[in-house]
């Protein structure tokens, strides 16, 4: 099949053209409307209503209450675009409202901008496009249940970008464990009997510093931080029951385990050192580290080159985790950083970075990163039509 690729590209900017103000006011009403993970349902709706209005065949409460997946299309290749659209807390004057400090509306405005544009300018049979609805990215990571409700099987190419302090073609991501011990002694009177008592504790503290002992013999690129969500009740008690939970990171996933028997190990020596009994368990989803497709990432470079971004940074490991890296272990994945063109630079989770998610200041980002993505996933398509006329032939 012949495809006139930069023929595709210039109708590509037509239509964001034609649907600029749709796309951005996909932008403003979830930044308008901030809801924490697992409970997006008003954003959730608005975006599958955005998609059904344009065509696409949508399935709400898919695998989690907020997902979603939208498809048209019917087509090989399939391309899917991931919006994120949960809010952080601690934000506004008293510090206490949910905002989108890390730009997931934003997310939201440039993958369905991808779609809708995408889906605009291929004939039904050319390719599936796919929106998939990710909830929940900085808390328990609803792509990790997607991933293993094998939502991305079948899927040659996904696409997403963030915005940041500067333009990424390939950053890495840790994996990472959310562990939790918790402790179980005997209560007695801190005072007038605490021979009576085992005190869960000094056990739980135990582990604080087993793992202070250890921190400087640890990789240069390990990172285990915790806190303390139980230590008692009253100080005239012996607590019987204390906890902690700690996030255990590293640059792969079998790094991350030894990490994690590590720690396991701390707890054990706390519970023979103090009597108490120990129990561990994982409160959220574990994340792998972000295998970008080296492939698509040239592509995207050499179409964000033609849209005039000129500077790229070499590639860089983030110092975080995310979900997203569960999806590169499943289908072929690019996951771009995009400079919000702030100077100074501003960061994800500053206030400061909140007037660089929306309005007149996301304008260039929002055209950018929807004609990368777009033009990206054309490239995509044009190679496997060609691979598929090679087969024939």
């Amino acid at each position: 099949m012949d495809m006139d690729i930069e023929k595709l590209k210039k109708r590509a900017e037509e239509q964001f053209s034609a649907h600029k103000e749709e796309i951005e006011q996909i932008g403003e009403f979830v930044f308008e409307h901030p809801e924490p993970g697992m409970e997006e349902y008003e954003s959730a709706a608005y975006l599958e209503n955005v998609l059904e209005r344009n065509g696409f065949e949508v399935e709400g409460n898919y695998v989690l209450p907020t997902a979603f997946r939208a498809a048209r299309g019917t087509g090989k290749p399939v391309i899917a675009f991931l919006p994120e659209y949960d809010a952080l807390p601690g934000y506004g004057e008293n510090n206490d409202e949910m905002a989108h400090a890390c730009g997931h509306n934003w997310i939201s405005a440039t993958t369905l901008g991808a779609a809708i544009v995408l889906s605009n300018i291929l004939k039904e049979d050319e390719a599936t496009i796919l929106v998939i609805g990710t909830p929940a990215e900085e808390t328990t990571g609803g792509k990790c249940d997607l991933v293993k409700a094998k939502a991305f099987e079948g899927i040659d190419a996904v696409f997403q970008m963030h915005l940041g302090p500067q333009n990424l073609l390939a950053p890495k991501t840790q994996a990472m464990d959310s562990i939790e011990f918790e402790f179980f002694g005997k209560a007695s009177h801190a005072a007038a009997a605490p021979e009576q008592g085992i005190s869960a504790l000094e056990a739980m503290l135990l582990v604080f510093s087993g793992l202070n002992a250890r921190r400087a013999y640890l990789r240069k690129s390990a990172s285990i931080m915790g806190i303390i969500t139980n230590g008692g009740q009253a100080c005239n008690i012996v607590p019987e029951y204390a906890a902690c939970r700690f996030y255990v990171r590293d640059k792969t996933r079998e790094e991350v385990k030894e990490l994690v028997q590590m720690m396991i190990d701390i707890a054990r020596g706390a519970e023979w050192m103090t009597g108490a009994k120990m129990k561990y368990s994982f409160f959220e989803n574990s994340y792998d580290d972000l295998n970008n497709d080296e492939h698509l990432a040239g592509l995207m470079e050499a179409n964000l080159r033609k849209l005039g971004i000129e500077r790229f940074d070499e590639q860089k490991e983030l110092g975080g985790s995310s979900d997203i890296g569960n999806v590169s272990k499943a289908a072929r994945t690019m996951y771009f950083e995009m400079d919000t063109g702030a100077n100074p630079p501003v960061y994800a989770h500053e206030k400061e970075f909140l007037e660089w998610v929306h309005g007149d200041k996301a304008e260039t980002t929002i055209r950018n990163a929807v004609l990368g993505m777009v033009w990206s996933a054309l490239d995509v398509i044009k190679e496997a039509k060609d691979q598929q006329e090679e087969d024939r032939d």
